[in-house]
């Protein structure tokens, strides 16, 4: 290729503006560049090399004197990598002369060709597209129809004893969705969603109930009454992790993919809906005490293990050591630490002063063998002593 021929890989487009105190012409912007560039960079981006192999195409130049100062555009065409154009187009603005006159340049944007493309190609795309639907007759369209219906009720399957329809992923998937018949399968498997189960009913099937205890399960009811008594039954016979409902007024089997997009994105923890629908909360009440119990039994076998040491260990809330210290430093090293405390355990004895600075730390609970005359104990922290 030589010299000045227009690359055809072309991949960015470099644009700046250059302003010059004087009146310029192209060839002495162009001088300017090849010039000033000259050994700034490596050989590798040597502006006449890179041109000379390809790699940059012909530099234009749009420029127009008035008053005594020229202004312009400069384009600069390059096959480069990313980083390799970015670095060609800083190097431009270090320019400070053209020809006698002082000159700026500045890059106001490099252009990525393939991306102007691409929305193009889009553009055009869409244009095709609409031009085949207009074509497209009533009966045409209803047979497509027809074909899409038969493969939904060919993919539909029946899961468990109570033959319960089903997309054919339930099975298989670690997520499934619950939902309230087999018409809201069928619309689901529809927009692609082939990990639906419908309970049938208000009742919820026990096929249903024990499949939620090993899945992570999204409650996806209706936006009426009816969706709320379901969701309350699975809610109180079933494991449900996440929760979302059809605009008011919908059913899931009469949603659009854009309706159905929107509500599987915005979906809710279950346990905001324990809350807003009014179910007991015995439940997810059980699950954190069991938790806690967990954490406190653990604390005491830290403490356990610390007796006698003269050691504190410091805790987050998912048991990592944070800090292991010795008992005189404890006080300063709560005081001073940044991260998210849990809990302290420690070989000693709860002063007053200490339990202040738990209290500031946001600290749950602490630990040790004994306490001392503590006045004032802070309700959020829980003490545990031998």
């Amino acid at each position: 290729m030589g010299k000045g021929e227009e690359i055809s890989t072309t991949k960015y487009l470099i644009h700046a503006q250059i302003n010059a105190n004087g009146i310029v012409e192209k060839p002495d912007v162009v001088g300017a560049i090849f010039g000033q560039t000259e050994g700034l960079l490596s050989n590798d981006l040597d502006l006449r090399e890179l041109q000379k192999t390809g790699r940059i195409g012909r530099i234009k130049v749009n420029i127009n004197s008035r008053g005594g100062r020229s202004k312009g555009e400069i384009v600069i065409p390059s096959s480069l990598d990313r980083v390799e154009t970015a670095i060609l187009a800083a190097s431009l603005e270090t320019i400070n002369r053209v020809g006698p006159c002082e000159a700026y340049i500045q890059v106001s944007k490099v252009e990525d060709v393939r991306a102007v493309k691409r929305r193009k190609v889009v553009d055009r795309a869409k244009e095709l597209y609409k031009g085949m639907m207009e074509e497209v007759t009533p009966e045409s369209l209803k047979m497509i129809e027809e074909v899409k219906e038969a493969m939904r009720i060919h993919e539909i399957t029946e899961f468990g004893d109570e033959r319960l329809p089903a997309g054919p992923n339930v099975s298989t998937s670690d997520a499934i969705l619950v939902v309230e018949g087999r018409a809201d399968v069928l619309n689901l498997l529809k927009y692609g969603v082939k990990n639906a189960i419908a309970v049938e009913g208000v009742s919820v099937p026990k096929t249903v109930a024990e499949l939620t205890k090993n899945k992570t399960v999204t409650a996806f009811v209706d936006g009426d009454r009816g969706g709320e008594l379901i969701l309350k039954e699975l809610l109180q016979v079933g494991e449900v992790d996440y929760v979302t409902r059809a605009p008011r007024g919908k059913e899931v089997e009469d949603l659009e993919k854009d309706e159905v997009m929107v509500a599987l994105r915005d979906k809710v923890p279950v346990e905001q809906m324990y809350h807003d629908l009014g179910v007991k909360v015995e439940k997810i009440e059980e699950k954190e005490k069991d938790k806690a119990e967990d954490k406190i039994t653990v604390l005491r076998n830290v403490l356990k293990d610390l007796e006698g040491s003269g050691n504190a260990e410091i805790f987050d809330d998912a048991l990592n050591i944070l800090k292991e210290v010795k008992v005189e430093n404890l006080y300063d090293e709560l005081k001073n630490i940044e991260n998210n405390t849990y809990a302290v355990v420690f070989d000693g004895v709860i002063s007053q002063r200490l339990i202040d600075i738990a209290k500031e730390k946001g600290l749950k609970h602490v630990v040790a063998v004994r306490m001392s005359d503590v006045v004032k104990k802070p309700s959020p922290i829980k003490v545990i002593t031998r």
